[in-house]
């Protein structure tokens, strides 16, 4: 049997502001040398693989977890029609599925995110505000996933851009694990 993984807000702030402090590094140490790799991504089919394949499995157990009042009588078809779309999307829509998969990823974890945080508030709202961002973000890629890769282009037309963009997520990253210690 599936079961969800409790974790504390504590773990959720700290484990969040780790990658955002291994993201920011990334883009803050390699500048413009990432620029190729970092550029191949939205249309790398490695990174679909793993991206939508890890967000569709996650996705698909979700569904064999729901209940009467979740459409649980209905599960058997939903699995099925996903999982459909999943492999469809493989074969009919290869183009950016690793942007959409990106996306999937980011709207899942924030819903585990907001289930920790559901009913913190004071400090817990500097982890809500990056999710609520993430989500949106998450939400225009997933719908337009070019503009990842026209943002990546806009990001190393200039060479002090990378770095900026990845002082920000260190800093943020920074932010949210000291706020984690204050919980």
């Amino acid at each position: 049997m599936y079961s969800s993984i409790i974790m504390t807000l504590f773990q959720a702030t700290l484990a969040t502001g780790i990658l955002l402090l291994a993201l920011g590094a990334h883009f803050l140490w390699h500048g413009m040398r990432s620029a190729k790799s970092v550029q191949a991504f939205p249309r790398s089919q490695a990174a679909a693989y793993i991206l939508l394949g890890s967000a569709a499995f996650w996705f698909l157990c979700k569904i064999t977890q729901l209940g009467p009042a979740d459409f649980g009588q209905y599960k058997n078809l939903l699995f099925i029609l996903f999982l459909v779309v999943t492999i469809g999307s493989f074969i009919f829509v290869p183009d950016f599925l690793a942007v959409r998969g990106l996306a999937a990823i980011i709207l899942l974890t924030a819903g585990a995110l907001l289930d920790v945080g559901y009913m913190q508030y004071g400090t817990a709202l500097v982890l809500k505000a990056f999710v609520y961002l993430a989500i949106i973000i998450a939400l225009i890629l997933g719908a337009n996933p070019y503009k990842l890769r026209d943002f990546f282009e806009w990001l190393y037309k200039k060479e002090a851009r990378p770095r900026v963009f990845g002082a920000v997520f260190v800093v943020y990253g920074l932010i949210l694990a000291g706020v984690a210690f204050t919980y």
